[in-house]
C-alpha cells in the first residue's frame, strides 16, 4: 500500500505501489487479470517457463533477481523458488527442482543489470542451475556503503520507498510443495520493488559521492571465489572445545560423519537428526556399549534411536581406530587481537595505531569500518607487514589480500604512516639510552 494508505485501482489489495513510481510497477502494460495471476503461480514445466523466458526477454530495464532456500531443513543449499521481475514483461515465480537447468533464462537476460538484495546469499544457488549475472547491483550492499542505520529489504524499502514490507516468511521451508499462497505473494514483493529501490539508491549513491565504490564492490561480491571445503570439517561441530582427548575427538569425528552422510542422502539439515549438543556429549561420556549409548540421555534429536545402530558403529569406530586426530587442526588462522599483546607485541602496537586509522577514515567517509577495509586483511597485515613500509608496499600487500582498488587508494597511506609510528614507539629506550 502506498503511505497514504491506498492501492493502485487496478491492482489486487496485494499491490503496494511506490510513491516515487509512475505506474504500478508489477504490472506495466500487460493485462492485470493474467499478470496478477501468474504473479502469484509457480511455474514449474518446461513449457510454462520457456513461455516465461520469452516475456522476461521482451521486457525492459534491469532485472530484479531473488531466491528462496531451505536452510535449516534440507542438507543441500539449492534454490527452491527462484523469483524474477523486469518491468514491462511481470513477475515470475520457478520452481528449479521442476524445471531444471535455466540457462535459457541466462541467455535472455545476459546483458542485463541483475538487482538482488545480498546477492551473495543467492549467487551460489543460482549458479548451481545456470543462472550467472555478468552485472549486478546489490541494495544490500549499497545501503552498507550509503552507512543506513538497518540494511535489511524491509528496512531499507520503508526508508527509501517508503513501503512496509512484511518480512514474515523469510526463515519458512521453502522445499515445501504446494507452497501457500501467503509465501508467494511474499515471494512476489521481494523482486518486484528492487528496480525502484536500485533507481533511488543510484541516486543517494551518486549524490554521496560513492557511485564508483558501489560499482567496485558490486563487482568484487561476482568475482569473489567460493570458500574452499575445509580438510576436516567436523570440527565446525559446536561444542567441540569442550571435548577433551583424542581418543572423544575420533569418536566426534565420526559420529559427525555419519550424520552428515545419513543428512545428505535424505537432504535433511544434520541437527534435525541429531543436534550438536547430543554428538558432543556422547564424544565426552565414550559409552562403551550400544545400550549405554542408548541410556544417554543428553543424546537426542528424531534420529537418535531409530538410526542408534548406525550411530553405536560410529563410537565403536572412534573407540577402536588408530587414526587419531590431532587435537588441533593445521590452519593459518590468526590468533584473536586480544591475545597479541603477549604471542606478538610489535604486531599488536601495529594493529591498535592502523585500526585506529582506518576507524577515522571511515567515519569521515561514513562508511562501516568492515566495508571500508575487510578485518582481516588489516590483521594479516599487521601481522605481517611489508620488510620495507611505505604506501607502495603497504598497497601491494593489501592488492594481494584482495582489497579493492578504492580501498587501497583511501587507506594504504594511513596504515603505512601507522605502521610506522607504531615502530617509533617500540622502542623509546634506545632513543634515551643513546
Amino acid at each position: 500500500m502506498s503511505p497514504a494508505g491506498e492501492s493502485c485501482s487496478a491492482c489486487s489489495p496485494d499491490c503496494r505501489l511506490s510513491p516515487r513510481a509512475s505506474a504500478c510497477s508489477p504490472h506495466g502494460g500487460q493485462n492485470v487479470a493474467e499478470q496478477d495471476l501468474r504473479r502469484h503461480t509457480v511455474i514449474d514445466t518446461r513449457e510454462a517457463y520457456l513461455d516465461a523466458v520469452a516475456l522476461i526477454a521482451a521486457g525492459t530495464g534491469p532485472v530484479g533477481v531473488d531466491a528462496e532456500r531451505a536452510s535449516g531443513f534440507t542438507y543441500s543449499q539449492r534454490a527452491y523458488l527462484i523469483q524474477v521481475y523486469r518491468r514491462d514483461a511481470g513477475t515470475f515465480l520457478f520452481d528449479p527442482p521442476a524445471i531444471g537447468m535455466m540457462s535459457e533464462l541466462n541467455e535472455a537476460i545476459a546483458d542485463a543489470e541483475w538487482i538482488f538484495h545480498a546477492a551473495s546469499q543467492d549467487l551460489a544457488c543460482l549458479r548451481e542451475v545456470g543462472l550467472d549475472p555478468a552485472r549486478i547491483f546489490d541494495t544490500e550492499l549499497g545501503a552498507r556503503l550509503l552507512n543506513l542505520p538497518r540494511v535489511g529489504l524491509g528496512s531499507v524499502v520503508e526508508q527509501l520507498l517508503g513501503i512496509h514490507l512484511a518480512k514474515e516468511h523469510s526463515a519458512a521451508n521453502w522445499s515445501t510443495r504446494p507452497l501457500p499462497e501467503p509465501w508467494l505473494v511474499y515471494a512476489a514483493l521481494d523482486v518486484e520493488l528492487l528496480p525502484d529501490l536500485r533507481d533511488q539508491m543510484a541516486i543517494m549513491l551518486g549524490e554521496a559521492g560513492k557511485s564508483v565504490i558501489a560499482t567496485q564492490e558490486f563487482a568484487a561480491v561476482l568475482a569473489r571465489e567460493a570458500k574452499p571445503q575445509r580438510a576436516e570439517p567436523w570440527r565446525r561441530l559446536s561444542g567441540i572445545h569442550a571435548i577433551r582427548g583424542l581418543r572423544n575427538l575420533a569418536i566426534a569425528r565420526e559420529l559427525w560423519l555419519a550424520r552428515d552422510g545419513l543428512a545428505r542422502s535424505l537432504d535433511v539439515s544434520p541437527g534435525r537428526l541429531v543436534p550438536d549438543a547430543a554428538l558432543v556429549a556422547a564424544a565426552k561420556h565414550a559409552p562403551q556399549t550400544r545400550q549405554a549409548l542408548s541410556a544417554l540421555r543428553e543424546f537426542s534429536g528424531r534420529a537418535s534411536r531409530s538410526e542408534l545402530d548406525r550411530w553405536w558403529g560410529a563410537v565403536e569406530t572412534g573407540l577402536t581406530t588408530d587414526d587419531l586426530p590431532q587435537a588441533k587442526s593445521a590452519t593459518d588462522t590468526l590468533p584473536p587481537p586480544r591475545a597479541w599483546a603477549d604471542r606478538n607485541p610489535e604486531a599488536d602496537l601495529r594493529y591498535k595505531a592502523a585500526r585506529a586509522a582506518v576507524t577515522e577514515i571511515a567515519e569521515s567517509m561514513e562508511i562501516p569500518l568492515e566495508n571500508l577495509l575487510t578485518p582481516e586483511h588489516l590483521r594479516r597485515l599487521a601481522w605481517s607487514p611489508p620488510e620495507n613500509v611505505d604506501e607502495a608496499s603497504v598497497a601491494i600487500a593489501l592488492d594481494e589480500l584482495g582489497a579493492r582498488p578504492w580501498q587501497v587508494d583511501v587507506t594504504a597511506q594511513r596504515i603505512a604512516e601507522a605502521f610506522v609510528d607504531a615502530h617509533q614507539a617500540e622502542e623509546p629506550g634506545e632513543e634515551t639510552a643513546s
